[in-house]
């Protein structure tokens, strides 16, 4: 089980999305990427090479599953 502390901590390598628990994988919340990273021995692998891109409908129902809201990136943003 991932501590929850550290999964308020945990990003996706490859978007920086945050992630969310689900069974035994960490899933990005970006819906651009859909990356999901498995759990090994309570250990989270969360290498790029090491992660799967799920299907756009179960990344949607993982998401929707879990109350998640897909990542929007805030890069580009001007201050006012």
């Amino acid at each position: 089980m991932i501590d929850q502390k550290l999964l308020a901590i945990l990003a996706c390598p490859l978007s920086k999305a945050p992630v969310i628990l689900d069974q035994n994988r960490l899933v990005s919340t970006d819906p651009e990427t859909r990356r999901a990273y498995r759990i090994e021995d309570d250990i989270p692998i969360m290498l790029v090479d090491e992660g799967v891109t799920l299907g756009a409908e179960e990344h949607a129902r993982i998401l929707k599953e879990h109350g998640a809201q897909p990542y929007v990136p805030t890069q580009g943003k001007k201050k006012s």
